[in-house]
C-alpha cells in the first residue's frame, strides 16, 4: 500500500473542507491549525490503511497467494501493513519538514526508479526471446525511447510555462518620498495543479478494483458475475480504464487548482498591498477576471495530465511491450519532483548566501 492510504486521506480531508467550514477555517489559523488539520488526516489515515490492507490480504488469499491464513495471521499481516503504511507517512512528513522537497512525492519517485532496473530486464529478455532478437519489437523499444523523450520535453515545457497577468502599483507618498509607479506581472502556471491530480486519481481508481476483486468470490452468483465484469473493466489494460482515469484526472485537476490558488484570496492581497489589474477594477472585478484567466489556463493543464495519465496505455497499444511499462504518469512524478527539490536547493543557497553576506 505504501503511502496510498495517506493520500487517501489528504483527498478526503480536503473534499470535507468544502463540505465543513471549520475544517476550512483551521487551515487559517497559522501553524496551530496546520498541526491540527495534519493531526485528523493522520487519524483517517490508521483506519483506511486497515480498510486497504484487509482488502489486499483478502485478494492474495483469493488468488491462493496465500492459501492457509488463520484469523489471527490475517490479523497480525494486516497490522503489519499498516505499520509499514504508517511509517512511510511519518518519513514523507519528516522529509518535508526537515528535508528538501516533498517528502510523499520523493518516496514516490525512489519507488518507481527502483523498480527500473527489473523493467529493463524484463524488456531485454522479451526483444531476444530463445536468443532471437525480434526486430519488430526492437523498433518498438526505439519508439518507447523516443516518446519518452519527447515526453520529458513536453512536461518540462508544461511545467516551466505560465500566464502572465499584468498588475501595477500606483505612485503613492510614504513619508516625505514619493515612491514611483510599479509594473509587474502575476505568474499563474499553466500546471498549476502539478503532478497532485493524478496521484489523487491513482489513488481513487483501485478502490474499486479492490472491492470488485473481494465480492468476485461472493456466493449470490448475481453479484459474483457482475464484480467479475467490473474487474475486466478496471483492468489497467482495458479502455474503460482508461478513459475513466483520463476524466478522473481532469476533474482532479480542477479540484485542486481551485485549492491551490484562490481568485478572492489573490484579489484582497492585491487590493491591501495597493496593486491592481491596469483597466480591472479592483476587489470583485479583479477577483472575476482572475478567476476566468485560471478556468482557461486550467484546461489545457488538465488535458495535459490526463494525456499523460494514459500514456502508458497508448505506447503499450503502439509499440506492443508490455514489460517497460515507465509512462507518462512516472516520467511527470520524476521531472517534476527534480525540478521542484532543485528549485528548493536553490532557495536554500541563495537564502544561506545573503544570511553569510
Amino acid at each position: 500500500m505504501g503511502v496510498g492510504p495517506y493520500i487517501t486521506a489528504s483527498i478526503i480531508m480536503q473534499l470535507l473542507g468544502y463540505v465543513i467550514p471549520a475544517l476550512e477555517e483551521l487551515q487559517k489559523e497559522g501553524e496551530y491549525g496546520k498541526q491540527k488539520y495534519n493531526q485528523y488526516t493522520r487519524l483517517l489515515t490508521v483506519p483506511l490503511c486497515f480498510i486497504q490492507g484487509f482488502g489486499m490480504i483478502s485478494i492474495l488469499k483469493n488468488q491462493g497467494v496465500l492459501s492457509e491464513i488463520t484469523p489471527m495471521l490475517f490479523i497480525d499481516s494486516l497490522i503489519v501493513v499498516t505499520a509499514i503504511s504508517m511509517f512511510f507517512m511519518w518519513l514523507g512528513e519528516n522529509i518535508s519538514e526537515i528535508g528538501i522537497g516533498n517528502g510523499i512525492s520523493l518516496i514516490i519517485s525512489i519507488n518507481i526508479i527502483g523498480g527500473l532496473p527489473a523493467q529493463i530486464r524484463n524488456t531485454i529478455a522479451t526483444v531476444s526471446a530463445g536468443g532471437i532478437i525480434d526486430t519488430s519489437k526492437i523498433i518498438g523499444l526505439i519508439s518507447f525511447v523516443a516518446i519518452s523523450i519527447l515526453t520529458i520535453i513536453f512536461i518540462v515545457i508544461m511545467n516551466e510555462a505560465i500566464r502572465k497577468i499584468p498588475i501595477s502599483y500606483a505612485r503613492r507618498i510614504v513619508g516625505r518620498l514619493q515612491t514611483t509607479p510599479i509594473d509587474t506581472y502575476l505568474p499563474v502556471k499553466i500546471n498549476v495543479a502539478g503532478v497532485i491530480p493524478i496521484i489523487f486519481a491513482l489513488s481513487i481508481i483501485v478502490f474499486p478494483s479492490i472491492i470488485f476483486k473481494y465480492l468476485s468470490s461472493a456466493k449470490s452468483t448475481l453479484i459474483s458475475n457482475f464484480s467479475r465484469e467490473m474487474v475486466r473493466l478496471f483492468d489497467p489494460n482495458h479502455i474503460f480504464y482508461g478513459i475513466f482515469y483520463f476524466i478522473l484526472v481532469i476533474l482532479f485537476t480542477y479540484f485542486y487548482a481551485s485549492i491551490v490558488f484562490k481568485p478572492s484570496q489573490v484579489a484582497e492581497n492585491l487590493q491591501k498591498s495597493g496593486g491592481f489589474i491596469p483597466g480591472v477594477r479592483p476587489g470583485k472585478e479583479t477577483q472575476n477576471f482572475i478567476s476566468n484567466v485560471l478556468n482557461r489556463i486550467t484546461l489545457p493543464g488538465a488535458l495535459f495530465l490526463g494525456i499523460i495519465a494514459i500514456l502508458p496505455f497508448i505506447i503499450q497499444k503502439i509499440t506492443h511491450i508490455s514489460t517497460l511499462v515507465l509512462g507518462g504518469t512516472s516520467i511527470l512524478i520524476l521531472v517534476s519532483v527534480i525540478l521542484d527539490t532543485s528549485s528548493q536547493i536553490k532557495s536554500h543557497l541563495l537564502t544561506r548566501s545573503y544570511e553569510n553576506y
